[in-house]
């Protein structure tokens, strides 16, 4: 139930000082800090509307936006004045009247914070777009700068009907600003690697998100390879020195070395030829790569076992780094 705590008359409109209990604080019980459970919003209403509507954009805070002042003088007012449109203030939790007390300014104590105030601001907008339907409001619309549009964005694309969205200086997504941005120093990424590595449930519950779409990365495949310059055909236009195979050992293999290794088989070797092997231990590695047994058969099948477990391992990683982005 939202319930009208003051109503203020203006010379060019009207104040309602409104609160209601936060949805959220019933669906997920304890997940939200008591300051932030009751949503506060301002609703400022021409004192006379010219038309047989009753046009209303909810406006949600941007970073930094506490209270109301802000968004009252610099848009409701002036939407007022120019378009006689009523504009409903929601206060984000965390800020303003519902930050918590040892909250310091803007700066959220934990990551999960953001994700608990897009909840909560998802289902308080729904909440509000319910009651001023009821009260014979519209068409009704919702706007915001910054994190406050993509608020907005979430809190629209949850709403089953047709609504206007005017998200401002915003976008689809908010990973850079926290992984690359302004706000990548912001967050201690070691905290929450060191917390998904010692608390499996993080893990578990990660994965089950994750979802490897082989089909669409196939198709990249394909039409890479369709529409690729016929230069890449032939590779002889590259220059691949050894460094970039992993061969540089410092000392070049001389061409006549290597060419008289690998046309022997290694059971037939010669003595001054395992003497010149022992000697450079490096070029080892070169004859181990192109002689196999049945012993280094195996050993080979034990290497590409543990290569795919460390790509295994590395696609983890990679999807660690996008939960970062979607964080």
């Amino acid at each position: 139930f939202l319930h009208i705590n003051k109503v203020e008359e203006q010379s060019d409109c009207k104040i309602l000082d409104g609160h209601f209990i936060s949805p959220l604080a019933h669906y997920v019980p304890d997940i939200m800090p008591s300051e932030s459970i009751t949503a506060r919003f301002q609703f400022i209403v021409p004192k006379r509307w010219n038309s047989k509507y009753k046009p209303v954009c909810i406006h949600l805070a941007g970073t930094g936006d506490h209270y109301f002042w802000r968004r009252r003088t610099l848009m409701a007012r002036p939407m007022i004045k120019e378009a006689c449109m009523a504009s409903l203030l929601l206060e984000n939790p965390y800020y303003g009247y519902r930050k918590p007390k040892d909250q310091l300014r803007s700066c959220l104590k934990n990551v999960s914070d953001l994700f608990v105030m897009g909840g909560a601001l998802v289902l308080e907008s729904a909440t509000l777009l319910h009651w001023l339907e009821k009260e014979g409001y519209g068409p009704l619309g919702m706007t915001g700068i910054s994190m406050g549009g993509h608020m907005a964005s979430l809190a629209v694309s949850n709403w089953p009907k047709p609504l206007p969205l005017v998200p401002c200086l915003s976008w689809s997504t908010a990973s850079g600003v926290f992984t690359t941005g302004v706000l990548s120093k912001a967050v201690n990424w070691r905290e929450l690697e060191k917390q998904y590595y010692t608390q499996s449930v993080y893990e578990e519950e990660i994965i089950q998100m994750l979802e490897y779409c082989g089909t669409d990365s196939f198709k990249m495949g394909q039409d890479f390879v369709k529409n690729s310059p016929s230069s890449v055909d032939n590779l002889s236009c590259l220059d691949l020195n050894s460094g970039i195979l992993h061969l540089d050992i410092g000392n070049k293999v001389r061409s006549s070395e290597v060419g008289h290794c690998l046309s022997r088989n290694r059971n037939n070797l010669s003595s001054s030829t395992e003497e010149l092997l022992v000697q450079d231990a490096p070029k080892m590695q070169c004859v181990n790569q192109i002689f196999s047994t049945s012993t280094s058969n195996a050993n080979f099948s034990n290497e590409q076992n543990h290569l795919i477990s460390r790509k295994n391992d590395s696609l983890q990683r990679e999807s660690l780094r996008f939960m970062k982005g979607v964080m």
